[in-house]
């Protein structure tokens, strides 16, 4: 018996857009540099201009030599992946189709390897057709975020091939990403609104989740509504506290967020004409950044919080493409910081299918990225959390290290720079709006753990460094205790 899957011909409807274009504005300029230690004065603290169609820089194109991931056995296709960074870990679930997986119909595949270029796990199916409700043969489209200790997987079902409009979002969760259980009793959480009913019947569906400040924001595909284009393209906006949206939904309309009675109820603004978009939220910039797929492959637009400007413009990740694109984010949907300049550059990477099988279906899931230079970041204290765990001077002559929307001050640079994941060599003037919430002094007692774990002792209270070298840098003197003694420590937290 020949296999179920969703006809081709709407993959490759999905897939047609329009080109974006770009207006120019003036880029942001480069930080002096200062070294950590020095001291250095406060910035002004005048309010900054809004960020308004900044023109970002492009640089350290990369791409992967070949395919990425793919479903084994008689895999078809391979397209719509979502990308986290997890653990260390880059960790990736995308939708094909494998017999072995019942019933027959679209599966949910997941692998995982040590970055974006792999090499990746063999891949297995972690989602399948229930048999029943709204996602009995098809679910596809996979997104997920990390709340406290719980993924949530907002997938797309169908109960069959012909979706006339039937397609719907639902919602599984699992505590290690790998085993999933429908939430919501196993019913979807979003349908169609059938505002405008089109040529194209594909329903709603193809969303991307982030986790922002208690929300969960979820952007998605829905060829009735009543803001899409003709051909059904575009892209909608739903928030809620709760990660099943039973309850305190919002929907971004064109006066902003307004409180809806259903998540079914009309759609009376896009954010972008696409199909099958991810996002994510760069933290340092406070902008969502959304790709999506263009005729010069994927097109990364930017709105601010407010969805009421363009922070930037649009940017573009080139080479082939066939489907759209999953961006590498962390369990929270959030944009990785960059190690080397958290508050200009945020890296911008995608897996994405590449080409096509015989058949039509699109396969041969690819890396390619992108680091986008100038986003003037860092200019609030929002905008300060992306700076967790660096070291910069301090007004001072001392250096300080951001944890926990608090500072760490130490009186030598060279200790802060071993306990910070990285080094910045201007204080961004958010950071002046920080509270100091620990001081460490040079010479203060150190111990070390029978695992060769080192911490300094600051006002009675254990703060875990990263190597013994930090304790030698600070003069402290390094007593050797029990296992027992280590764990009985209090920890230093801010």
């Amino acid at each position: 018996m020949p296999l179920s899957r969703r006809p081709f011909a709407l993959l490759a409807a999905l897939a047609l857009l329009g080109p974006v274009t770009a207006c120019t504005s003036a880029a942001a300029g480069d930080p002096v540099s200062t070294q950590v230690g020095q001291p250095q004065a406060a910035e002004s603290n005048a309010p900054a201009a809004p960020r308004e169609r900044i023109r970002l820089t492009s640089e350290n194109g990369r791409q992967s030599p070949g395919t990425v991931v793919a479903g084994i056995e008689d895999a078809v296709y391979n397209y719509a992946p979502a990308v986290m960074l997890d653990g260390g870990r880059v960790r990736t679930w995308w939708c094909s189709q494998m017999g072995s997986a019942q019933p027959n119909g679209d599966d949910i595949l997941y692998a995982e390897g040590p970055d974006a270029d792999g090499p990746f796990s063999t891949a297995r199916a972690v989602l399948s057709g229930s048999g029943g409700n709204f996602d009995a043969m098809h679910t596809c489209d996979p997104s997920l975020v990390k709340v406290g200790d719980t993924y949530y997987m907002y997938y797309t079902g169908a109960s069959r091939d012909n979706h006339a409009n039937g397609s719907s979002i639902g919602v599984a969760t699992s505590k290690d990403g790998t085993n999933w259980a429908r939430a919501n009793g196993g019913q979807a959480i979003i349908g169609p609104a059938n505002d405008v009913i089109r040529a194209n019947t594909y329903g709603a569906g193809q969303q991307s989740a982030i986790y922002l400040d208690g929300w969960i924001y979820l952007l998605f595909t829905d060829t009735t509504g009543y803001a899409a284009a003709t051909n059904g393209a575009g892209q909608y906006v739903l928030r809620s506290r709760d990660p099943l949206f039973g309850k305190d939904v919002e929907a971004l309309g064109p006066q902003g967020f307004k409180p809806v009675e259903r998540t079914n109820q009309p759609r009376t603004r896009s954010l972008v004409e696409a199909f099958s978009a991810d996002w994510m939220w760069i933290e340092a910039a406070s902008a969502f950044a959304i790709a999506h797929s263009t005729d010069e492959g994927t097109t990364v637009t930017f709105w601010n919080r407010e969805f009421t400007r363009h922070p930037f413009e649009p940017v573009v990740i080139s080479g082939a493409w066939k489907e759209g694109p999953g961006l590498l984010r962390t369990p929270e949907g959030h944009a990785p910081v960059s190690t080397s300049d958290p508050c200009e550059k945020v890296g911008l990477d995608v897996l994405r299918a590449t080409t096509s099988d015989g058949s039509g279906a699109p396969t041969n899931i690819s890396h390619f990225g992108i680091d986008a230079i100038g986003l003037n970041g860092c200019l609030t204290e929002d905008e300060a959390r992306a700076l967790n765990g660096f070291a910069m001077p301090s007004p001072e002559r001392t250096a300080d290290v951001v944890v926990g929307g608090k500072i760490v001050r130490f009186e030598r640079g060279s200790v802060a720079a071993k306990y910070a994941v990285g080094v910045l060599a201007k204080r961004p003037k958010a950071v002046d709006s920080l509270k100091v919430a620990v001081r460490v002094p040079a010479g203060v007692p150190a111990v070390q753990s029978p695992s060769d774990q080192v911490g300094l002792l600051v006002d009675n209270k254990l703060m875990v460094m990263n190597s013994l070298d930090a304790a030698k840098l600070n003069s402290s003197e390094v007593t050797i205790v029990t296992q027992e003694q280590w764990d009985r420590w209090e920890r230093l937290t801010t």
